[in-house]
């Protein structure tokens, strides 16, 4: 009986990230598992003056914004709120004391609401928001300082993701925002695969009903872990571990 060949896994997040994540996959599905890493976004960095004279802590959204808080001021001795696991684990390696979040920027607004009523923070970010951090917060007496430190520029999808789009095999695709997901479905318009996506979350499951022919696996919670076993949920296999 001949196997059925295994869907090829499409990663279109920023290279280092994607690079990332098939590692994480292959360590928990095969090393052998075919994958194309196709960003579709660019990160490029950007240089605003920060003043952080009357700043009680700073608000990491994304790993990425650590990188790029980084990169622009010196300071580590700020607590700094980060949205989930990965993104603190960053922030502490940079030197940061952080505290990790729930895994999304929303309810990251709640834990601060309670934990920093009357402070003044600082939120470096991208130039796409999913989420309005100042609106959120100022109800807790919290001023946000709002600051671009970064954007992700859109890149074509590769010829290679072309033709895995093209042909008739499965084709795998975990989607980690909402753009993401509305940049994908732009590129991959006319695709003749099959396509299994996993979306992070509910809000970016709705920016992909859209995809003609697609199954949608949810993740349970919005973290690495949780992805990984909606893609297990999505090949009909359970994971290791």
């Amino acid at each position: 009986m001949t196997e059925r060949p295994r869907p090829t896994v499409l990663l279109t997040r920023p290279e280092a990230a994607s690079r990332r994540f098939a590692a994480a996959f292959r360590a928990r599905f095969g090393a052998d598992w075919p994958v194309v890493i196709a960003p579709l976004m660019n990160v490029r960095y950007l240089s605003p003056r920060i003043d952080l004279s009357a700043i009680d802590g700073v608000i990491f959204t994304s790993e990425t914004a650590v990188e790029a808080f980084c990169r622009i001021s010196p300071a580590r001795d700020l607590p700094a709120w980060c949205v989930g696991k990965r993104t603190a684990e960053v922030a502490v390696k940079h030197g940061f004391d952080a505290h990790p979040g729930p895994g999304d920027a929303q309810r990251l607004a709640a834990v601060l609401r309670k934990e920093a009523a009357g402070r003044r923070l600082l939120w470096p970010h991208g130039r796409e928001r999913a989420v309005d951090l100042p609106e959120l917060l100022v109800s807790a007496g919290i001023e946000t300082i709002s600051v671009e430190t970064y954007c992700q520029d859109p890149v074509p999808l590769s010829a290679e993701a072309q033709a895995l789009l093209a042909a008739d095999r499965p084709v795998l695709v975990p989607i980690f925002s909402p753009r993401s997901a509305r940049l994908f479905l732009a590129a991959a318009g006319g695709h003749r695969a099959p396509l299994r996506l996993a979306a992070l979350s509910p809000a970016i499951a709705a920016e992909l009903v859209e995809a003609e022919g697609a199954t949608i696996c949810v993740a349970a919670r919005p973290d690495g872990e949780s992805l990984l076993a909606c893609l297990a949920a999505t090949l009909g296999t359970a994971p290791e571990g």
